[in-house]
């Protein structure tokens, strides 16, 4: 791949870590960057400190122009042309771009998307895409336009997903994986080389998770129960409530062998896999790592040791 040698102008667009990899992957591949558009600053923690996004901090480690807006309002739009891109790309930004900043570039706004569009249209891609149960996912990179993820497709690529991979390490790989695919778009867009497809076959929606997403239903099948987990991590989280208090859940494993414990009966374990078992609408589910109520993400095991031989112990 070769950047054409009048070294175009190109804006990037993002905010959170997934969207550094491009970032960085434009960077070497020797685009000139010109300004990088990004969320402001947002209270982190328990502390709530204001932070820069990761975006906005890598691309003060490389010594870039940063445009922190979280609406593309007139100002932001203004700073937009003033920077006088030829070509935008963007990847998770988190905001709508407006048909006034859309019509800046000359060669438009390329979006780096985790699916294979027309697949998972939206906000949640990966996620709705584990706790759906598909084999394979992908990231493409399409034409922004005015609808939701409507536009021409440029370029793929696909990814397998694996029964035990959380929606955080699918969205990891592709993030590495799509920021090959958008520097190649975008080498071939400039060099008037790339042709955009029309997005083909019946749409899904991914829209944004909320808290009650991670929520779990234990009447539900264990094979259901241990997508949502995997798909809700590591945001917004999965959880269940014990004794009127949230009790939050990491990654679980099957457990064929064992179909006597109502849906939601917590049951210790002891010895090589001391851990705890939990009755779901089929077979049971053994916990990996939890949280309860005012503590730290533990070992279930070490929770679980707290029980003894209790019997009683139901999550709601």
């Amino acid at each position: 791949m070769t950047v054409p040698d009048a070294r175009p102008r190109v804006l990037f667009a993002g905010t959170p870590g997934v969207a550094v990899p491009s970032l960085d992957a434009l960077s070497a591949a020797g685009f000139d960057i010109v300004a990088v558009l990004t969320r402001e600053d947002a209270p982190v923690g328990r502390k709530k400190i204001m932070t820069a996004s990761p975006v906005a901090r890598r691309a003060a480690e490389l010594g870039l122009h940063v445009i922190k807006a979280n609406r593309l309002d007139d100002p932001a739009v203004s700073a937009i042309a003033e920077a006088a891109p030829d070509v935008a790309a963007i990847v998770a930004y988190g905001g709508l771009v407006p048909e006034e900043a859309l019509a800046l570039p000359a060669h438009g706004w390329i979006n780096l998307h985790f699916s294979l569009l027309p697949q998972w249209r939206g906000a949640a891609p990966v996620q709705h895409a584990v706790i759906n149960g598909d084999d394979m996912t992908g990231a493409s990179t399409f034409l922004l336009e005015k609808g939701l993820d409507t536009g021409p497709v440029y370029g793929t690529l696909t990814e397998s997903i694996r029964p035990e991979d959380t929606s955080g390490e699918l969205l990891e790989r592709l993030s590495l994986s799509g920021a090959t695919l958008l520097a190649q778009t975008l080498s071939a867009v400039l060099a008037g080389k790339a042709v955009a497809v029309p997005q083909a076959g019946r749409p899904t929606a991914a829209p944004k998770l909320g808290l009650e997403d991670g929520h779990i239903d234990w009447n539900q099948p264990a094979l259901a129960i241990r997508r949502r987990i995997n798909g809700v991590t590591p945001e917004p989280g999965a959880w269940t409530t014990l004794a009127g208090q949230r009790f939050k859940l990491g990654p679980v494993t099957l457990r064929q062998d064992r179909r006597d414990l109502a849906p939601g009966q917590v049951l210790p374990t002891s010895g090589g896999s001391a851990s705890a078992l939990v009755g779901t609408g089929s077979c049971a589910i053994q916990l990996g790592q939890v949280q309860p109520a005012g503590k730290k993400m533990m070992a279930a095991a070490d929770w679980a040791r707290g029980l003894g031989q209790r019997e009683d112990v139901r999550f709601e």
